[in-house]
């Protein structure tokens, strides 16, 4: 009889492990996958100049912009028009992309070291990295979600997550002045990346 009850549970934890093992795999195919086509753009750039422009349509690709976004200005995004929600996306985007290209340095190599994958929660996926760069090494660890396939949704490098770091930052502005205030100061950081 308790054979009976314990065949079942097995059969729903292999399933579930086989399935969890297969989206693990699905979201370091993608971050190799997008490191595979950021890395060589970076690497035959010989300036910092129109990097950005050159990475753009790669890290469109991989990252959810709008995931980010919304999760940086937190609770306030709700109170966002569609239209500033889609003006906010589009300038935390290319602030994220425009800082990104800024850290580069032509001529140097970074590499990266994957370690294994671990699943938070049913659908997502947090891999640790570390990164070797200009002779130091980072502690990078890429967050995924599967929504419309995999993107990645937060990079959390040192232990500072670039979500959270932009949401207290974020959470203070919108309180000094709502959504007017997020997009104004969004607008002064993406001017002062150019």
């Amino acid at each position: 009889m308790k054979l009976r009850r314990i065949l079942p549970l097995l059969a729903v934890f292999a399933f579930s492990h086989a399935a969890s093992a297969a989206s693990t795999s699905q979201a370091e195919a993608t971050l190799h996958a997008a490191m595979d086509a950021v890395v060589p753009v970076a690497e035959r750039a010989t300036t910092t100049a129109g990097l950005a422009d050159k990475l753009r349509p790669i890290l469109v690709k991989y990252i959810s912009f709008d995931a980010m976004t919304r999760r940086a200005i937190g609770p306030g995004w709700r109170q966002f028009t569609p239209a500033q929600q889609s003006d906010a996306t589009r300038l935390f985007t290319t602030l994220v992309i425009r800082s990104y290209a800024d850290k580069y340095t032509p001529g140097q190599h970074a590499t990266t070291i994957y370690k294994a994958a671990t699943t938070p929660a049913p659908g997502r996926v947090e891999i640790p990295t570390t990164m070797l760069y200009k002779g130091t090494k980072y502690s990078v660890i890429y967050r995924l979600e599967e929504a419309e396939g995999w993107k990645i949704t937060d990079i959390v490098a040192e232990g500072v997550s670039l979500v959270a770091n932009y949401r207290a930052q974020f959470d203070s502005e919108f309180r000094k002045g709502g959504a007017a205030g997020v997009l104004a100061t969004l607008q002064r950081s993406v001017a002062a990346t150019k």
